[in-house]
């Protein structure tokens, strides 16, 4: 058995498990810390800061961690489509998860919400509109932000267990 055989399924393999890996990171993160202590702020300090991560984390390094995981793992199942083995069912059920429960809950629930943030200019507004704002963003924002994180975690557990078969057969 050798180490690490680098060709190109092993390359692609691990370049999806980095950025997976980075990925669940980065919403585990925004789960665990970021969100519970913006929380605690008044209302509009709460959106103000929502807005200004918002608009930061929109960048080319974001973009590649976020989408970068599909690409990659569409170029793993296409190089292991005709492994026999267990890996290929991995990658597929892995991306599945990941395309439903990160990429269509953000495209579908977060990015509406955060649209309709952006969209307010909460300087102009009165106390009773941004805590009606809060109301109708916060909650339902952090579900599906729970949803992201946890089918981030699975895609990436799951591309961890590829990565030991695939090692444990080459």
């Amino acid at each position: 058995m050798t180490f690490l055989n680098f060709n190109m399924q092993t390359s692609a393999l691990l370049g999806s498990t980095l950025l997976f890996g980075l990925l669940a990171g980065i919403l585990f993160t925004w789960q665990n810390a970021v969100t519970p202590g913006i929380g605690r702020l008044d209302d509009l300090n709460y959106l103000k800061a929502f807005q200004h991560m918002n608009r930061t984390i929109l960048n080319p390094l974001f973009y590649i961690v976020f989408v970068g995981p599909l690409v990659l793992s569409l170029s793993s199942i296409y190089v292991y489509r005709s492994n026999p083995n267990n890996v290929l069912w991995l990658l597929v059920v892995a991306t599945v998860i990941y395309v439903l429960g990160v990429l269509l809950v953000t495209i579908m629930g977060n990015i509406p919400l955060n649209e309709m943030l952006d969209k307010t200019t909460l300087e102009d507004s009165t106390f009773e509109e941004v805590q009606t704002l809060r109301s109708k963003f916060e909650a339902p924002w952090n579900n599906y932000h729970v949803i992201r994180t946890i089918a981030s975690i699975g895609s990436f557990v799951l591309y961890i267990l590829a990565c030991i078969i695939d090692n444990g057969q080459s």
